[in-house]
């Protein structure tokens, strides 16, 4: 059993050397005055100054942000819906047809996925840009969200709803003050799952950009292609460390989420047995 243990832990350490050591190693090199990788010359500031001081570069990164927060939250309150109404769903072969249907564009090649709306926004007139962009993403983030919302829908107990409504509530306070805080982690997962997604999707939003309007995935590609520049080391560098910043504080809003959970349980059974609140 021990020899187990030691094999999975090892084996769980490769991967994590195999996924991050190209991204340390390309953080190091972002620091490197020279302007190859072949070797690291001294350390310096300045491919990090020369990212900053890119205003194209900012603009693109601010329009990035902008379509990722849009469509992470317009995907989450269409989502949401969506996963209620999936589980209101009453007979189960028509729960698992919408269910199949929502999780065929999630395992879709996202080239397929990029071409149809370059197809659909041609043949509707709509022109490429800010709008085919956020489009595209809300309709890819959807599905994610129902995913993540869904299993937070199907622990909560039928009768938690119908105590409510016994006690006088309508639908509205039924579903603001009871289903919505009950699947509250799901939400928050669902948006931070859409933001990444939206953040670092290059092919469904390289068949989608036009008229001057592009975002980070697709600017890096369009230069690593003119030549390696470690202005683009310092530049995914940021980007990892923003994206490691949002992991960390959902589990961060997760943990404190679930920790005033449990103290408000406590509360409550001590306030059943009599018990004097700490």
């Amino acid at each position: 059993m021990r020899r187990s243990f030691k094999a999975s832990n090892l084996y769980l350490w490769l991967v994590f050397v195999v996924l991050y050591a190209p991204i340390l190693y390309l953080a190091y090199y972002s620091f490197n005055s020279g302007e190859t990788m072949h070797g690291f010359e001294g350390f310096t500031w300045q491919w990090y100054r020369e990212v900053f001081a890119d205003t194209r570069l900012l603009i693109i990164l601010l329009n990035t942000i902008v379509i990722a927060l849009f469509s992470s939250a317009i995907s989450t309150i269409l989502g949401v819906i969506g996963a209620i109404a999936i589980h209101k769903l009453r007979k189960l072969p028509n729960q698992n047809a919408l269910l199949s249907l929502n999780n065929v564009l999630i395992v879709s090649p996202d080239v397929i996925i990029g071409a149809s709306f370059l197809i659909l926004f041609t043949m509707l007139g709509i022109k490429l840009g800010f709008a085919s962009v956020l489009i595209s993403h809300i309709a890819f983030s959807v599905p994610i969200v129902v995913i993540m919302v869904l299993p937070k829908l199907k622990e909560m107990s039928p009768t938690l709803l119908d105590a409510a409504r016994d006690l006088g509530a309508t639908e509205w306070d039924v579903l603001s003050k009871v289903m919505l805080p009950f699947i509250k982690s799901g939400i928050f997962a669902g948006f931070f799952m859409a933001l990444t997604y939206s953040l670092d999707d290059f092919a469904v939003t390289f068949f989608v950009t036009g008229n001057g309007f592009t975002t980070l995935s697709v600017e890096i590609y369009s230069r690593a292609r003119q030549g390696v520049s470690l202005q683009i080391n310092a530049l995914s560098t940021l980007i990892f460390l923003f994206t490691l910043a949002l992991v960390v504080g959902y589990y961060a809003i997760s943990r404190r989420g679930q920790a005033a959970g449990s103290g408000a349980r406590r509360k409550d059974r001590n306030v059943d047995w009599g018990l004097p609140n700490k």
